[in-house]
């Protein structure tokens, strides 16, 4: 089914009031008609949009309808005809502004955007079904991030914990706890030194080391690190921190299998306010350097967005797949990569829960530069 609520209406016998064609259209949508996507076994199909004086006119309707919590986790409203409207940006819902133009995954937007956009895509944008399909798998951390990058806080420390309120809320959901139980804990990797630290001159140069899964975060790494990273906040005389991996990729992302160690929410949120990674680097931020190559996942990418200057590998891959998972980016991301790409493509790139390569990071602000990058 792809008609839209232009379409719907031409379907009427008559001229109808705006009232009643209102009322119309959310009979149509609530029969299951013209849903924001519909699913089946094997694919989500992605409506045509609506137009923003369509959407404006049943958000001020019933500002609950567009809700994750009534199974309409996105709205797509085109910004073909304009968008020049006074919405609420508190919607619980994603709104997704589609237009023909300058919203491709490779080029900037080339349109302005009211607040209440939360992403932009075009008419036929390949990323358009991933979104729709990982919103609708994993509605409530989709709708949660899109809610938590729209509010962002002014002061980073607070954003960053307010990501961990979220996260931690999450993992008591019912997407995560699915992912958890259809994926099996692997037995524990355990390495005698996740992390190596040197000290060259006024550089201290730190390195994830668990090649063997990709230097994925467990506990005995993020230990490690902030470790490492407080030495160098309280030594005054470094002047420089270098980060980078061991082995095949700088950080594939936290380790699958500690994912949901801890049972309690609370206990979980309070761990993460503790023993943070991303508050050293924030702290660190403008004497970092990071040098990432191979996979550049999750909460590595999220680290690695802290540092004042990035430098990718040209075979460099980036991505968010947090929300795959029924989580949010939970090491910092929301308010480190948003600093550098914005929130709109930050929510892009973690919706659509695929890579990005070196070159479109660049473009994009992702990273600063491209040169070689070997492992240590």
């Amino acid at each position: 089914i792809r008609r839209s609520i232009s379409a719907i209406a031409a379907t009427l016998p008559s001229p109808a009031a705006p009232d009643q064609r209102l009322s119309t259209v959310r009979r149509n949508l609530d029969a299951g008609r013209p849903s924001t996507l519909e699913r089946s076994r094997h694919k989500v199909r992605v409506i045509a949009p609506f137009t923003s004086a369509e959407f404006a006119a049943l958000v001020h309707r019933d500002p609950e309808y567009w809700s994750a919590a009534h199974g309409r986790p996105i709205a797509w409203v085109s910004l073909d005809g304009g968008a020049d409207l006074h919405l609420p940006v508190s919607l619980p819902c994603i709104v997704a502004g589609v237009t023909a133009a300058g919203a491709d995954s490779h080029a900037p937007p080339s349109v302005d955007l009211p607040p209440w956009v939360d992403l932009l895509v075009t008419h036929d944008d390949p990323w358009r079904s991933l979104i729709s399909a990982n919103a609708a798998a994993a509605p409530a951390a989709a709708v949660a991030l899109a809610v938590l990058l729209r509010a962002a806080t002014t002061d980073p420390h607070h954003g960053l914990a307010t990501e961990s309120a979220v996260y931690s809320m999450l993992q008591a959901g019912e997407a995560f706890t699915s992912w958890r139980a259809a994926h099996p804990r692997r037995p524990a990797v355990a390495t005698d030194d996740p992390v190596i630290v040197e000290r060259v001159g006024d550089e201290l140069r730190i390195t994830l080391h668990r090649p063997s899964r990709h230097n994925a975060i467990d506990v005995g790494l993020r230990d490690a690190l902030c470790e490492a990273l407080a030495l160098a906040h309280i030594d005054q005389t470094i002047g420089r921190v270098v980060l980078r991996g061991s082995g095949p990729s700088f950080c594939s992302g936290g380790d699958l299998d500690t994912f949901g160690t801890l049972t309690d929410p609370a206990d979980a949120h309070l761990v993460r306010l503790t023993r943070s990674p991303a508050a050293w680097c924030l702290r660190l931020a403008e004497q970092t350097e990071a040098r990432v190559h191979g996979a550049c996942l999750g909460g590595g990418l999220e680290l690695a967005a802290f540092a004042r200057r990035v430098v990718a590998d040209p075979a460099t891959l980036f991505g968010l797949p947090e929300v795959s998972f029924g989580l949010i980016p939970g090491a910092g991301g929301t308010v480190s990569i948003p600093a550098r790409i914005g929130r709109r493509r930050t929510l892009r790139l973690a919706l659509a829960a695929t890579t990005i390569d070196a070159a479109t990071a660049l473009s994009w602000g992702l990273v600063d530069a491209i040169e070689p990058v070997g492992p240590r």
